[in-house]
């Protein structure tokens, strides 16, 4: 359906454009304006955070021209006469621009070799050069490198700007995207803006309809389904262990991502517990949910006369949560959560 990515299509231009990373839009432009450009940056982040897009406006912003702009991909460009090469290349004067920009992306798979080479360059730059390097796993840049280098740290997407996003760039495309199914697609990006327009593009492109609904989004995606995510919560305003330990098996036997299921039990249980909490803030709410979504958490809270959807819980979930990653069985955290907040962990005298 789209000759274009989205997210080539939608890839900011300009700082304005830029989302979620005021904190280095402010410095950048501080510099550009009062002509104080260092002469290396080390741009750091999860994937999809927006570091080569800042990378390319930072250069256009300084006059830097597409023929003196040159962007390598360490991981296939890794080696010491890869960047013998580069260093040979950057001690000529730029075409038509005053500085020559040289954009090292996934920068940490260098080799040691590598970085020997290019920490000569660093440490006496020809004046009319600029580095910008990108990198997921700071961990692995030697701290010689960090050390001559300005750093900057990318945030990861909120799913409060992802999901505005995701509804701004639907619309444009003439979609129709409700805030729940909004919600669930920023939450499948997982901080990255890349991989929720990736994750919208795949809903795009095989939805029959121009209104999409997150009933599509869940068999598009893969996404664990509503229903089970409701049974879960259910089952704790029951106290009803038998039916929880069930929905986890029928969520498991779905082949689901156990961690994306449990994060929006923690998603939607957090949210009941705020209409227990905080009634008033309903309105303002259902501008985050799908009307049956907010009719579900508003009759659950009314029926939970044994007060189940309460803070304790929701601790318990997140409690539990961090233990994922290392459950070797998935759906053993979600079983225990049960286990522990239905208080049938205690021993029997």
């Amino acid at each position: 359906m789209h000759d274009l990515a989205l997210y080539r299509k939608y890839r900011p231009k300009s700082f304005k454009e830029v989302l979620g990373q005021d904190h280095i839009v402010k410095v950048l432009e501080s510099s550009v304006k009062t002509n104080k450009v260092s002469h290396a940056y080390l741009f750091v982040g999860s994937r999809g955070t927006g570091k080569t897009s800042v990378a390319r406006i930072f250069a256009t912003s300084i006059g830097v021209s597409t023929n003196d702009l040159y962007e390598i991909d360490a991981a296939s460009n890794r080696g010491i006469e890869d960047i013998k090469e580069l260093r040979d290349g950057a001690r000529v004067l730029p075409f038509d621009s005053k500085y020559k920009v040289y954009i090292i992306d996934e920068v940490h798979m260098l080799s040691k070799d590598a970085w020997g080479a290019l920490l000569k360059t660093l440490e006496e730059p020809p004046k009319h050069v600029i580095f910008i390097l990108a990198t997921t796993e700071f961990h692995k840049v030697p701290d010689t490198i960090i050390s001559r280098c300005q750093v900057f740290t990318f945030k990861k997407a909120s799913d409060a700007i992802c999901k505005k996003m995701l509804l701004d760039v639907a619309e444009k495309e003439g979609f129709e995207l409700d805030a729940g199914s909004a919600e669930l697609l920023a939450i499948l990006a997982d901080g990255s803006f890349r991989d929720g327009l990736g994750e919208l593009q795949k809903v795009l492109n095989f939805s029959k309809s121009k209104k999409i609904e997150r009933e599509d989004i869940e068999k598009i995606t893969g996404a664990p389904k509503t229903t089970l995510v409701n049974d879960y919560i259910s089952a704790i305003a029951d106290k009803n262990l038998e039916k929880g330990i069930g929905t986890v098996r029928k969520a498991s036997e779905a082949n689901l991502d156990m961690k994306l299921y449990f994060k929006l039990i923690i998603q939607k249980f957090r949210l009941a517990v705020i209409l227990r909490y905080a009634p008033k803030l309903k309105e303002e709410m259902a501008g985050d949910l799908s009307e049956g979504d907010l009719d579900f958490l508003n009759d659950l809270v009314k029926k939970d006369k044994e007060g189940m959807l309460r803070s304790g819980a929701l601790g318990i979930l997140l409690e539990t949560y961090q233990s994922m990653d290392n459950a070797f069985i998935t759906e053993l955290p979600l079983e225990l959560a049960l286990v522990k907040i239905l208080g049938q962990d205690k021993e029997t005298s």
